[in-house]
């Protein structure tokens, strides 16, 4: 772009400007920053995109916010002070104080993260200090020695505390661990799921410690961090560790506890977690937990414990949950097993029983395993007066097998011996089939 026709963007910019037009005046900023070979003075160029900003609406702060990395190239100071002046206003919009303080994040420079943290420390607005912790969170490790001097004042440690859990990066370790031991049990919950991130030998002796911490949310941290270290389930005997806590006073550490063991994956594991699924005094919600468990295992043991559940019990949800979770086995070797058990599921006499959702989702779930076994029974379900049901049906068929189910079903429609129901069911079908 040649100078002449960037000097009449930028008068064209100001003109703009003058009249309050800011969706224009962002246009012509656009095209000056995205020119390589500029002749502006970028001093200009911010003072539009200032102006912009205070008074855009909140698409056209959203759309100036981003230029402003660009703008700043060879001049930071200068690009900075004037979002330094806007956070720090108290008098000044909230919504424009939200801005500022986002864009100083794009900085990895003294004086945005002093201010930052300024504004961390005295923002009465939750929206304000939490912009601020993720601003100091983006710009990383310079940002850790100021947010570890807040750890030592009461007020703004919690602050901190999370503003550092969003860097991720190892030079966090050390001033968390400093307060695995707060007073303040949202403080240690917050430090303890930050540390689980990483693969530190001095962490998991913390998590261990955390789970018999008093406070619940700490319990359930450490339970969630352990349950990611499958790497050391041996050398700590981690199954047996988190076994108890299945049986925790809070139904919250219960459910991760199901959940860590799943990820662990031991025989040991599955079979405490049956135990505990079997259990008459278990809560439903802790059950589905146990059930969603057993199939992120995926072992035979485990599909059986699920078969067996299946016919023990006739809560609707606890059904639904089962059906789904054998349709998500993805282990070669155990996906005719899931469909096997589905099979003979919808052809049980317990089936009968349930409502019409049941047989829809066992339809679904044999569909997604792919088992060609299911396309009989399947047929078979289209005897069913409910829309939906027959609908999952149709969709299921074709998922497994659309050329060889659709010949089925056209040869079975003229067999004179088939019932009624079943034949309107099989119309229906075919009709549908044509749709797609």
């Amino acid at each position: 772009m040649r100078i002449d026709s960037q000097l009449e963007l930028l008068q064209q910019a100001q003109s703009a400007r003058n009249i309050g037009n800011w969706t224009v005046v962002i246009q012509c900023l656009q095209q000056l920053v995205a020119e390589k070979n500029a002749q502006i003075e970028r001093d200009r160029l911010l003072d539009l995109a200032i102006d912009a900003l205070i008074a855009g609406d909140f698409q056209q702060r959203w759309d100036v916010a981003k230029l402003f990395p660009k703008l700043a190239v060879g001049n930071v100071e200068q690009a900075i002070a004037p979002l330094i002046e806007i956070a720090q206003d108290e008098e000044e919009d909230e919504e424009l104080r939200w801005y500022a303080a986002r864009i100083l994040g794009e900085f990895d420079n003294p004086n945005a993260i002093a201010a930052l943290v300024e504004l961390l420390k005295t923002a009465d607005n939750e929206e304000l200090t939490a912009i601020a912790a993720t601003a100091l969170g983006q710009i990383g490790n310079s940002a850790v020695a100021e947010l570890s001097k807040l750890l030592a004042n009461k007020e703004t440690r919690l602050l901190a505390v999370r503003s550092l859990g969003s860097i991720r990066r190892s030079e966090i370790i050390a001033p968390l661990l400093s307060i695995v031991k707060d007073p303040d049990a949202t403080i240690r919950a917050v430090a303890i799921e930050a540390l689980s991130s990483f693969h530190n030998a001095d962490i998991p002796p913390v998590l261990l410690q955390a789970l018999d911490d008093i406070a619940a949310p700490v319990r359930r941290e450490a339970v969630i961090g352990l349950g990611f270290r499958a790497d050391l389930k041996a050398e700590l005997d981690l199954v047996n560790k988190l076994v108890p806590k299945l049986y925790d006073f809070n139904i919250g550490v219960c459910c991760s506890s199901a959940s860590a063991l799943s990820r662990l994956g031991t025989d040991e594991a599955a079979k405490a977690l049956d135990r505990v699924l079997q259990s008459p005094h278990t809560p439903l919600n802790l059950q589905l937990e146990c059930i969603r468990a057993l199939g992120r295992i995926e072992t035979y043991a485990c599909l059986q414990h699920l078969n067996f559940y299946l016919h023990e019990q006739s809560s609707l949800p606890l059904w639904q949950e089962i059906v789904k979770v054998l349709g998500q086995i993805e282990q070669l070797d155990l996906t005719q097993v899931a469909a096997q058990i589905l099979i003979e599921a919808l052809q049980s006499p317990q089936i009968s029983n349930l409502p019409e959702s049941i047989k829809g989702a066992i339809a679904l779930s044999l569909g997604l395993l792919g088992d060609l076994r299911a396309i009989d029974p399947l047929i078979n379900l289209l005897a069913t007066t409910d829309t939906s049901v027959r609908l999952h049906v149709i969709a299921a068929l074709q998922q497994l097998a659309p050329v060889k189910a659709y010949q089925q079903l056209q040869q079975i429609h003229h067999d004179g011996r088939i019932s009624p129901e079943l034949k309107q069911g099989i119309a229906i079908a075919l009709s549908e089939w044509s749709l797609r």
